[in-house]
């Protein structure tokens, strides 16, 4: 069964994507720098990543929730890219409502997932400057690893029921959605049942689980900012608050896209299409594309492993030519 098609009359049992309603003559345009945040985001998390699992000295509870947070970047970063980049480029627009489905369920379990790997780095911040001394012997490498584990599992728990729901949920095929990718409060219009009842269950689900989840992270900036200004020395507050820094980045930039995005479809009926679009987009690629670089440049350690990775790799590849070239003196000389 093919997942898209470019017909623009889709049956029953499919929806129409939409990337930029009105600009759809300029897509291959705007796929450009579409693909370059895409590539920003893939390239960036797996540099991330793989410097946090190669370096030891990064083997520390703070780097692997970051390792946590780039695994989430890139699941969802993945999930969404056949679908954006086949609307812009092959304006492939029709796309089943099975996938769309299961598109939907990926896209918010990893949007879950965020949030609460946010949390376990809130936490962990909240550890190491109100209780330095209790940091070490608390949080240690099993402990993140529980701590990982309780994420997973609490997904798992929240998701499946919603899964279920669905499940025996008709949908009216044929229709238009407002982004390139499946959102829930998007579909959800579409169903024959009543919309409102399926759309505030979503509502319900994302203010009870991003909702707990960011009171928990303001919560414990509170208490974070409360030992800081107990600290007499300026120049300790300043490192201290330095290194919550990249944390409050990654938070801003991933729940005031969900937020404002969510508020647009369920209560803003009037909302332009290619507003919601924008939103959509910013939703999807901001926290994936700006987190590396976040990190990477605020983060001395990162920032410093990443460039002792490409010095190696630039040192490697000089010797390996220094290698080639003499070999093959070598040979002429041989030969001649």
């Amino acid at each position: 069964m093919l997942i898209f098609n470019n017909t623009t009359s889709p049956s029953s049992s499919s929806f129409l994507l939409t990337a930029f309603p009105g600009l759809e003559l300029a897509h291959v345009w705007i796929s450009i720098p579409v693909c370059g945040l895409y590539t920003i985001a893939l390239l960036g998390n797996s540099i991330i990543l793989f410097v946090i699992i190669i370096e030891r000295s990064l083997h520390k509870p703070m780097y692997y929730f970051l390792s946590m947070l780039s695994v989430v970047d890139l699941g969802l970063t993945i999930t969404t890219l056949p679908t954006v980049l086949g609307v812009l480029w092959f304006h492939a627009r029709e796309i089943s409502i099975k996938v769309c489905l299961i598109q939907m369920f990926f896209v918010h379990g990893f949007s879950f997932l965020e949030s609460s790997v946010l949390v376990a780095m809130a936490f962990d911040r909240y550890l190491a400057i109100c209780s330095p001394l209790k940091y070490a012997t608390f949080l240690t490498d099993m402990m993140s690893f529980v701590i990982g584990l309780i994420i997973c599992i609490r997904q798992v728990v929240f998701m499946f029921p919603s899964v279920m729901a669905v499940k025996s949920v008709s949908f009216q095929g044929g229709q238009e959605l407002s982004h390139p990718f499946c959102f829930h409060p998007d579909i959800i219009k579409f169903t024959y049942t009543n919309p409102w009842i399926s759309s505030f269950w979503g509502m319900f689900l994302q203010l009870y689980l991003n909702g707990t989840d960011l009171l928990f992270i303001l919560f414990s900036y509170v208490l974070i900012l409360r030992t800081v200004l107990n600290i007499v020395a300026p120049q300790k507050q300043q490192k201290a608050l330095s290194t919550c820094v990249c944390h409050i980045c990654a938070v801003t930039i991933f729940y005031v896209p969900m937020i404002t995005l969510s508020v647009a479809h369920r209560l803003f009926s009037s909302t332009p299409r290619v507003i919601c679009s924008i939103l959509g987009n910013m939703y999807l690629l901001l926290p994936p594309v700006l987190n590396p670089i976040i990190y990477s440049l605020k983060t001395k350690v990162i920032r410093q492993a990443i460039f002792q990775l490409f010095r190696f790799k630039d040192a490697r590849g000089y010797i390996m030519r220094s290698l080639r070239g003499r070999w093959a003196r070598r040979r002429q000389f041989s030969s001649t």
